[in-house]
């Protein structure tokens, strides 16, 4: 038996609820394992019990009947900035090969054949890791684990901010070196790991196992669980699509919101970003495409002042002054924790409210609201960096549009997250849309792009490439076009 847990108890610190209780599970040497369930379920915490990094690197109160752990394990985190140690790529994977004593002679030819199998192509590898985008580090973060050649993988979503194509090519190497390793995944996109899996375990809210066998079993079987729950399954966006709210013609953009002419962002004095000619109407919303790395997040921070820019830019009519955040835009980040400032998920909302002057005696119902909506309301005491992933997404999201609501830059807002909340965030964001939010999002799901946004732009090296508007096939049924 490769790895045992035998009636785990496990409770965060001032939480109420324990997030298991009494669980029990045994994967075996060589099995391929899926770790299924709504966002906030304890999927990841588990990972981390299999993995024995708690109770062992993170002090969180547990005990169990029996543990056993795998011998020789690697692991791919959900965040990969949370597992770099060097500064420089090829230092990152030099780490690694050192701990397992390989000679130096022979790293150069192994760091580079590592990047190629998870396809990070770059200049050089003696590259700053500070300087690669989201989907860049993960693909990092893999060939560093892949660098140990463990015979146990433990996966937390490891192509979560990797592009469509990437993705595939990440699981197809993942599919390529574990054929003879055990392997534990946590994963939101179930197409692409369906093949892969001999099991799934599927987990209700409330981290309780309700069903363990073959992937198309569990699914089958499950099915309305699966939909009650929020949790991903076959066919979930094709039956959304259908009930998606559409404008009407008198709901169809305004007046110009965001004006960019030869606009230019650097990065270390050298361009990195370059804008010939765009604009925004009020109301529009414009999901944002590209391979990782080709300036779709270094857009928005242009955008948002966080880094130098020349060239015109104007926000209603108004010219932007340079290096100075632009009031009436707000802005989410890719890595949620950049942007927490309080000691607790309601502070967090107050915080922000207070951005906006809002006081007095309904402060605190308007912050109870804002949790109700974004499904935060049974995490208001614990400290943001105790959430989950998906649940650190849904608080960036909720503290940042209670600041502004005019022009919303989301980088990545959906990643991490399961169903039921994927789709009441973008409920939410076509809410503020219909009132006259102009929304820019960043994202790799093509199903938002296509389906749910009005423009697509595609950004390649740092170069707007393509402004395409967008046809959904229902529309035209609903006489929308």
């Amino acid at each position: 038996m490769e790895l045992k847990i035998e009636k785990l108890r496990l409770k965060f610190p001032g939480e109420k609820n324990f997030i298991f209780k009494d669980l029990s599970l045994s994967i075996g040497k060589g099995e391929k394992v899926l770790l299924l369930g709504p966002s906030g379920c304890g999927k990841s915490t588990l990972l981390n019990v299999c993995a024995g990094l708690i109770p062992h690197s993170y002090e969180v109160p547990m005990k169990a009947s029996a543990i056993t752990y795998p011998s020789s394990w690697g692991y791919v985190f959900q965040d990969p900035d949370a597992q770099f140690c060097m500064p420089y790529v090829d230092e990152e994977i030099a780490f690694v090969l050192e701990n397992l004593n390989v000679p130096r002679e022979q790293m150069e030819d192994k760091i580079r054949r590592l990047l190629q199998k998870v396809g990070l192509c770059l200049p050089h590898p003696h590259t700053r890791i500070s300087e690669l985008s989201g989907g860049m580090k993960q693909r990092l973060a893999i060939a560093a684990v892949l660098a140990m050649e463990p015979d146990t993988l433990f996966l937390d979503e490891p192509t979560a901010l990797v592009d469509e194509a990437g993705t595939v090519e990440i699981w197809e190497t993942i599919k390529h070196i574990s054929k003879d390793k055990t392997v534990v995944i946590v994963e939101h996109k179930l197409e692409h790991v369906v093949d892969l899996v001999d099991r799934i375990i599927l987990f209700n809210k409330h981290g309780e196992i309700l069903a363990d066998g073959k992937p198309e079993e569990v699914i089958k079987e499950n099915k309305e669980v699966i939909k009650e729950d929020g949790v991903w399954y076959p066919g979930a966006w094709e039956e959304y699509i259908e009930s998606f709210p559409l404008p009407t013609k008198d709901e169809l953009p305004g007046e110009l919101a965001m004006e960019l002419e030869h606009f230019k962002g650097y990065l270390n004095k050298h361009p990195k970003l370059t804008i010939g000619r765009a604009s925004v109407r009020k109301g529009e919303w414009i999901s944002i495409l590209g391979r990782n790395g080709a300036g779709k997040s270094t857009f928005l921070h242009g955008l948002m002042q966080f880094i130098k820019t020349t060239g015109r830019y104007e926000l209603f009519g108004h010219e932007v002054q340079q290096q100075k955040t632009p009031e009436r835009c707000t802005f989410v980040f890719q890595n949620p924790e950049f942007q927490f400032v309080a000691n607790s998920v309601f502070d967090e909302i107050e915080f922000s409210l207070k951005q906006k002057n809002s006081s007095g005696e309904l402060m605190e119902e308007k912050v109870k609201d804002i949790l109700h909506r974004f499904n935060l309301e049974e995490h208001r005491h614990q400290h943001p960096y105790q959430l989950s992933m998906g649940q650190k997404r849904r608080l960036s999201v909720a503290a940042s549009i209670s600041i502004s609501q005019d022009i919303i830059l989301l980088d990545e807002p959906t990643f991490g997250q399961d169903a039921a909340n994927t789709f009441q965030l973008l409920e939410m964001m076509k809410e503020f849309q219909l009132h006259g939010s102009t929304i820019l999002m960043v994202t790799h799901d093509e199903n938002i792009a296509r389906f749910v946004s009005n423009r697509i732009w595609t950004i390649e090296e740092g170069e707007l490439v393509k402004d395409e508007l967008c046809y959904r096939p229902h529309e035209a049924k609903e006489g929308i076009l």
